[in-house]
């Protein structure tokens, strides 16, 4: 199969605009600031089509199951996967912050600190268990196709799939219907990805602008240790995971390129979420696996934001010159554990379970907030890229576990990942 020239690729489309969004918010930064509806508009785009993936994937999945323990099963081994690696992020980004101290040095009387952060306070009940049970819990049986919550797409899914499996003789035409539905539906997604270099262009010109490259020069040791610590985990604990169960991780982030691109010039996980999903199941992960595990993990299994919650907290920490003896760090990683897990379908996920967890340690003023408030956007780029890869890996690895991978494919998607995008977008 003729394989199409570079510049008609999407992932070297999005270079492109990454690169031109960069150079406009650096050398015309009022200009740059002016195109965030840009940005803006590509992710709202995006975010009307992640509810009907969603539904169809996992429904169809469900309802093609005829063991519905099976079922259960999965959503078990996958919760447990993702229980164990958040936590492990949690830890390692405890660990990195005590050795390297990036706030350590600043001095900063707590006194002097301002700014609004009130949002986010606001914001940080939804973390509560009062606040996810809210959350998670909708209206009607259609309100979550015209939300954004994934919890609840996710939850109106899976009783829409056990009901079609119950009743699979009354309900055979519906199946039929969600089947032929999918068709465009992911149609509708190959459209929209045809204007993801106009989106990140956007968004990265807006940031750049607005913020400027200056504003993280005084802080560049927190963002940098952020970077560096999410690459490891990736290479090294992610890496492990993938060799352990067969699988290259260069490889898939290489098949995942444009998903993944996507996710660094928006700094939105979700943007790439349905690309993610049709991929994987392209490379042999069973639809079930892909429609429970990959929009349960963007909830639940948040490498780089827990990474970000630990390290940013002892930052702020450091900086303030406030001592965190070793049982109060461990109260303050039990506590990001549960806001970790309670921010589940709360937009802007990062900074407001941060909030969460400085309002319950009180040894850190949640003003400190206030520090990183400036260069939060520089960190979420790779707050999102460490958790679609980490959801990337943990569905292939389930879908593994449960024999339900075609490792045959699994490999020719990863050494043909071209051939295998030119395929798609026929």
């Amino acid at each position: 199969m003729k394989v199409k020239k570079i510049y008609y690729q999407l992932y070297f489309q999005v270079i492109v605009a990454i690169v031109a969004g960069i150079l406009l918010g650096t050398f015309y930064p009022e200009l740059g600031e002016k195109m965030k509806p840009l940005g803006d508009g590509f992710i709202k785009l995006v975010k009307m089509i992640i509810a009907p993936v969603i539904f169809i994937t996992l429904t169809l999945g469900i309802a093609h199951m005829t063991d519905l323990k099976k079922v259960g099963r999965i959503a078990a081994k996958a919760m447990i996967y993702f229980f164990i690696f958040s936590t492990l992020a949690l830890i390692i980004g405890l660990v990195v912050g005590n050795l390297l101290q990036p706030g350590a040095g600043l001095n900063i009387d707590p006194a002097t600190l301002s700014g609004d952060i009130a949002e986010y306070q606001q914001r940080a009940h939804d973390t509560t268990i009062v606040g996810f049970i809210t959350n998670i819990i909708p209206q009607t049986l259609f309100s979550p196709l015209v939300g954004e919550n994934i919890l609840q797409v996710l939850l109106v899914a899976i009783l829409m799939g056990i009901a079609l499996v119950l009743t699979k003789e009354k309900s055979q035409k519906v199946t039929d219907f969600f089947q032929y539905l999918s068709a465009p539906i992911f149609k509708i997604v190959h459209i929209l990805m045809k204007l993801a270099p106009i989106g990140a262009f956007g968004a990265m010109a807006f940031t750049i602008g607005k913020y400027g490259l200056h504003s993280i020069i005084n802080l560049i040791f927190l963002v940098g240790t952020f970077y560096i610590t999410s690459i490891l985990f990736i290479i090294i604990i992610l890496g492990a995971v993938a060799w352990y169960n067969g699988f290259n991780i260069f490889k898939m982030m290489y098949y995942l390129k444009e998903e993944l691109l996507l996710v660094l010039g928006t700094s939105s996980s979700e943007s790439a979420l349905p690309g993610i999903m049709e991929k994987l199941e392209k490379a042999g992960c069973s639809r079930a696996i892909v429609g429970l595990v990959v929009p349960t993990g963007y909830s639940f299994n948040l490498d780089g934001t827990n990474i970000y919650m630990t390290l940013a907290s002892l930052f702020i920490a450091q900086a303030l010159n406030i001592h965190l003896p070793i049982e109060k760090q461990i109260i303050l990683l039990l506590v990001a554990m549960l806001s970790s897990k309670g921010a589940a379908g709360v937009t802007g996920a990062g900074f407001v379970t941060l909030a969460a967890t400085l309002a319950v340690v009180p040894e850190i003023p949640i003003t400190g907030m206030t520090l990183i408030l400036g260069i939060d956007k520089f960190m979420s780029e790779c707050r999102a890229l460490t958790n679609a890869i980490g959801n990337s890996v943990a569905t292939i690895v389930v879908a593994n576990w449960e024999k339900q991978l075609d490792k045959t494919q699994l490999q020719y998607c990863l050494n043909h990942p071209n051939e295998i995008e030119s395929k798609l977008e026929v």
